[in-house]
């Protein structure tokens, strides 16, 4: 049997299942609960990625969340947190002094007939 990390005594007694499933203990001694072997919690980064790359084909955040049997504020989320990350946006080219324009000239709000 372990001992307790914290007064490294051997009496401990089960105490119930965390939320993610693993046994909790808790000392006589010290009254303190811990859990030797916990099971992780969340989303893998591939679930993640893939929801990234779904949202970037253009699928919406509810198709993405039934896709991957999620939650759609979890998607957004996610997609909130990877932009943060990304780099400011480059500085855009600046624009040139010549500018190319066709024979076609367009006549705009004016009519030669008026429809009553």
């Amino acid at each position: 049997m372990d001992s307790c990390p914290h007064c490294n005594a051997v009496a401990l007694v089960r105490a119930g299942r965390n939320p993610s499933g693993s046994q909790r203990y808790q000392c006589k001694v010290c009254r303190r609960y811990h859990t030797p072997q916990p099971n992780p919690q969340g989303y893998t980064a591939e679930l993640r990625t893939r929801a990234l790359e779904l949202y970037l084909e253009g699928n919406g955040l509810r198709r993405i969340a039934r896709l991957l049997k999620t939650h759609h504020q979890t998607i957004a989320n996610w997609i909130t947190q990877h932009q943060a990350q990304l780099p400011p946006t480059p500085p855009q080219p600046s624009t040139s002094a010549v500018v190319e324009l066709d024979e076609l000239y367009t006549f705009v709000a004016t009519k030669k007939t008026e429809f009553t």
